[in-house]
């Protein structure tokens, strides 16, 4: 069971004590989320000076609603290329004033053609148009020209592609998993005193208790910093798996978890980052089932911050909450001694670093906390990709394709869901073929359920049975056979039977019937009129276009008492075959 919460999208939190653009209005510093510094240093630029100064004006104003530095470098990059561009015209314009609308043209020209280069136009326009100079006349006009959508080159897995990466996941997380589960057995043992002391097991258990607290086993570090692991032979090498890893992921254990999160929940690579661990709410149906309150927070494309609650509820082996289970187990003791550390600390993916005194450079994540480090990275998702053959991250086509296989938005709007995953995806259009043939088979019948299935004759035929509505050429072959062998329809029906015959003469009354029925929707609730006329309707006016809409027109003049009464009486249902 899963489910989700409400959704808000919330203002992005304001880190600055100072203004972004530097006294010298060259140097302009994004703080994001996570409290980290970015400056951007606009005299790097191959521009002249006036126009660094513009860019960097315009670059100031554009941040002040960015707390990601992703978004912040994604800018400063097609801010670069922009400048290149510029600095490569015949006779480069000191500023952005300068520019005119034919060198606006050569930039769109230069980039419209693809995907990277609508990326591009998008990231720079706002930015040149927030420049007075621009915002009119024919440069602004130039820049208000509408940007084609990018088309989508990412596609979903096919199924052999997605098991193979869900079976590379899941031998890695359970690995460490059961690496982890067993260790820590052995030290609540040791806690509990039901160890020897002085046995294998018992040093081991104390070994632990270190290991749990401090996050490294016993050590020392010798003059030059080598590190030298005391009871080597005991706890049987100096691998991670053998000291650290006994009780924490590695970061490459970390991320397989985080493609089994994201192939169950189809959560893009940003939001490990910051994921709270979850929380358990009260379950319905007894104490068999936990379920879990999982708050997913989502980096919005120019600032802000997306939040949602979903629910995940562990009730078996194959359920959503299951993994969800797993994951707080592996992560235990990386939580708790993060929160022994720095109280307060409560995320979710956090894995111990091989090499702790080398702090990440990655700002968008949690700064680390001792020895542990918290998210996934992209270089730990590029990685991993490879170390699994994969070659290269696999969270994008992951998401895609739990988004398809899902069949509806995740963390995303409608609109996207429809034009950016479904639409454009390979997978889908091939499980689809069936589906739209399915349906346009239905089409097809229902279109033909409300046409004239008989034929037109010039003449009566003699031999022919005379009906209210036509002539039937075959009373014995009726679609609707009575329990005698003749025809049980009604009379309304004989138009839809294939051997009906309608001559000149029934145009008269089958023109009035046509009249009587459209005058009916007038006076009659819609949806007793389409239950009871549509059809009838929809099959008068087809072979009314058979007939001809003159012929058709001129009959009703010629309508007689006869044909007002059988009309009548069809139309109060007490005309029985």
């Amino acid at each position: 069971m899963t489910g989700r919460g409400r959704r808000a999208v919330l203002p992005p939190a304001d880190h600055r004590t100072e203004p972004p653009l530097a006294p010298d209005g060259l140097v302009v510093t994004v703080v994001n989320k996570a409290g980290y510094e970015m400056p951007f240093d606009f005299a790097e630029l191959p521009v002249a000076e006036l126009m660094q100064r513009s860019l960097a004006r315009v670059f100031a104003a554009r941040s002040a609603g960015w707390n990601s530095h992703m978004t912040a470098q994604a800018s400063w990059i097609t801010v670069k290329a922009f400048a290149r561009f510029v600095s490569e015209l015949e006779h480069p314009p000191k500023d952005l004033g300068d520019l005119t609308t034919a060198m606006l043209k050569r930039w769109r020209a230069a980039h419209i053609g693809t995907n990277s280069g609508k990326s591009v136009l998008r990231q720079v326009r706002p930015l040149l148009r927030a420049d007075p100079r621009l915002a009119d006349g024919p440069a602004g006009e130039e820049l208000a020209r509408r940007i084609p959508k990018q088309v989508p080159v990412k596609q979903s897995y096919g199924e052999d592609e997605r098991e193979r990466v869900l079976l590379a996941a899941q031998r890695q997380f359970r690995t460490a998993l059961l690496r982890i589960r067993e260790n820590t057995r052995l030290l609540e043992s040791w806690r509990a005193g039901d160890l020897t002391d002085g046995s294998r097991e018992g040093r081991i258990g104390e070994i632990l208790d270190h290991l749990a607290r401090t996050g490294y086993v016993p050590h020392t570090v010798s003059p030059s910093g080598a590190v030298n692991v005391r009871e080597r032979r005991l706890l049987g090498g100096t691998g991670s798996e053998c000291t650290w890893g006994r009780l924490f992921l590695s970061r490459s254990e970390l991320t397989a978890l985080a493609v089994l999160l994201t192939a169950r929940f189809g959560w893009n690579l940003s939001v490990y980052d910051r994921l709270p661990a979850p929380t358990t709410a009260p379950s319905a149906g007894g104490t068999a089932t936990v379920t879990y309150q999982i708050q997913v927070e989502k980096r919005r494309q120019g600032g802000g911050w997306w939040f949602s609650t979903e629910n995940a509820t562990d009730s078996g082996a194959d359920s959503a909450g299951r993994l969800i289970t797993l994951g707080l187990e592996a992560t235990a003791h990386g939580r708790a001694l993060a929160a022994q550390m720095e109280p307060g600390t409560g995320f979710l993916m956090v894995a111990r670093m091989h090499y702790p005194s080398k702090r990440h450079q990655h700002t968008e994540r949690p700064r680390p906390v001792g020895p542990l480090s918290f998210g996934i990275g992209n270089g730990d998702a590029q990685q991993w990709g490879i170390r699994h053959g994969l070659g290269g991250a696999p969270f994008q086509r992951t998401r895609r394709t739990a988004v398809t296989r899902e069949g509806r938005p995740l963390q995303h709007a409608q609109g996207t869901h429809e034009s950016i995953y479904m639409l454009p995806d390979e997978h889908v259009q091939r499980a689809s073929r069936s589906v739209f043939e399915a349906g346009a088979k239905e089409a097809l019948a229902q279109a033909q359920a409300v046409m004239f299935a008989g034929d037109i004759a010039d003449t009566p035929d003699p031999g022919h049975g005379q009906t209210v509505a036509a002539d039937c050429a075959d009373e014995t072959s009726s679609p609707w056979p009575d329990a005698q062998g003749g025809c049980g329809a009604d009379f309304m029906l004989c138009l839809a039977c294939p051997n009906a015959r309608v001559h000149p003469g029934h145009h008269p009354r089958l023109a009035h019937l046509h009249r009587e029925l459209t005058s009916l929707r007038s006076v009659l609730p819609d949806r007793s009129w389409h239950e009871r006329w549509s059809e009838h309707v929809l099959r008068l006016e087809d072979l009314r276009d058979k007939v001809g809409p003159v012929a058709w027109n001129a009959a009703l003049a010629r309508v007689t008492d006869e044909d007002r009464t059988l009309v009548h009486l069809l139309l109060k249902g007490e005309l029985a075959p």
